[in-house]
């Protein structure tokens, strides 16, 4: 575990990796936006030496809707970045470990899918985060792609945050109840990876939780617990 490149510290899985290290004392680097920029190959080549042994990206372009109209931008993130970063761990003799997603398949199966399982990603977020896989897999870079889904943590934009705080300012909520998923905590997604790195697993893995609910079961599952607590601690 020496020698380890982290990308995006401050992301929401990029600080549950922080606060891993830090609690298990591994030392570790970390490089962010703007400083470090996965659509430049001056940046990239400047930041990633050949002392790294091992580089952990989470940078990656998530706004699923956003990436409909900004095509482009998602494109040089999630495909043609990673690319780039798998070609410069691949000459430099780094490991690369990556995070993709179950937007990358076609969201019709009734049970969960195998990581041979073949890509069928119905928009723009899900067809580059699937080049960005090819890409890492055709440059011959020692790897481990980590396939997650509906990522959550204490800190950042996610979910259950979200409602959390909506649930406070708001009467009533209205949550789509049409998609299952399996909720996925940050911090589980960090120390699982390692785990797995350590063991040497190469290749692609798929990393969630247990279980499986409905944004709206998600959803009243929160409301729930926090309306528990407030009765609780009278509030």
């Amino acid at each position: 575990m020496a020698n380890i490149l982290l990308i995006s510290p401050d992301g929401m899985l990029g600080r549950a990796f922080v606060e891993l290290f830090e609690a298990t004392k591994v030392d570790f680097e970390g490089v962010t936006y703007p400083g470090f920029d996965i659509t430049s190959d001056a940046s990239v080549a400047e930041h990633v030496r050949t002392a790294h042994r091992l580089v952990i990206n989470c940078s990656a372009y998530t706004d699923v809707d956003g990436a409909e109209t900004h095509e482009a931008a998602c494109q040089a993130v999630n495909g043609t970045g990673v690319a780039r970063l798998a070609a410069r761990c691949r000459a430099g003799g780094a490991t690369l470990v990556h995070f993709s997603t179950d937007y990358v398949f076609d969201g019709a199966a009734a049970s969960p899918y195998r990581t041979d399982h073949p890509y069928g990603a119905l928009g723009v977020y899900g067809r580059t985060k699937a080049e960005g896989e090819r890409a890492i897999r055709d440059s011959g870079v020692d790897h481990l792609i980590v396939r997650t889904s509906w990522l959550y943590a204490p800190w950042a934009k996610n979910f259950v945050l979200t409602m959390a705080d909506l649930c406070r300012s708001r009467d009533s909520l209205r949550v789509v109840d049409d998609q299952r998923g399996r909720p996925t905590s940050a911090q589980h997604l960090a120390s699982t990876t390692l785990a797995l790195v350590e063991r040497g697993v190469r290749g692609i893995a798929h990393v969630t939780d247990g279980g499986e609910c409905s944004w709206f079961e998600l959803a009243h599952h929160i409301v729930s617990r926090l309306v528990r607590h407030a009765i609780a601690h009278g509030i």
